[in-house]
């Protein structure tokens, strides 16, 4: 069943789905073609809508890879390099594999000073990886966030497109059951 996206939201859509599908075009099936229209739609020049086709290409694949950027300069009528320009301008758009859970733990003064650096340390020996890598089973990448935007509740821990407030170390291994409990999203 292909998902009908309104145009005022085609570009708040979930970050990742559970349903990954790296080797498809992202503008052959009625799903990628109904994301484009909808945001070609919603601006004067079709060019504006490149943030909300990468955040697309994005959600569909995980991760905004050189093929993904080419699909999408040629549905938009950019050249490459400019859609790669953009792309790597913006830290939201990640330009390798993540895994299925890319956890971001805020260690800025106020995550900080409640732990963030353990909380940290934690999610690397749980999830066996090391700063911004992928664990071998694909499932994780855990890397230092300079700021979430939530320091009443810290340590702030963003896991895709979730927060989870008030992390410490010892509720760590509660938040990693969470995510598998939940369908792995």
């Amino acid at each position: 069943m292909t998902r009908k996206i309104h145009p005022a939201v085609v570009s708040a859509q979930p970050f990742q789905v559970a349903n990954l599908r790296p080797t498809d075009r992202l503008f052959e099936d009625e799903e990628g073609r109904d994301r484009l229209e909808k945001a070609i739609s919603r601006y004067p020049d079709k060019r504006a809508a490149l943030l909300p086709m990468l955040a697309y290409a994005q959600e569909r694949n995980g991760w905004v890879s050189p093929e993904s950027m080419q699909q999408v300069a040629e549905a938009l009528d950019l050249t490459p390099a400019y859609v790669n320009s953009v792309a790597t301008f913006y830290t939201m758009y990640n330009k390798h594999p993540t895994g299925r859970h890319m956890i971001q733990v805020c260690t800025c003064v106020a995550c900080h000073l409640c732990g963030g650096e353990e909380v940290f340390e934690a999610f690397l020996e749980a999830t066996g990886t090391v700063p911004g890598a992928m664990s071998e089973d694909g499932k994780y990448v855990v890397m230092e966030a300079e700021c979430l935007g939530a320091c009443g509740f810290a340590t702030a821990v963003q896991v895709n497109d979730r927060y989870f407030e008030n992390v410490t170390p010892e509720t760590v291994g509660e938040v990693l059951a969470r995510l598998e409990q939940d369908g792995g999203e």
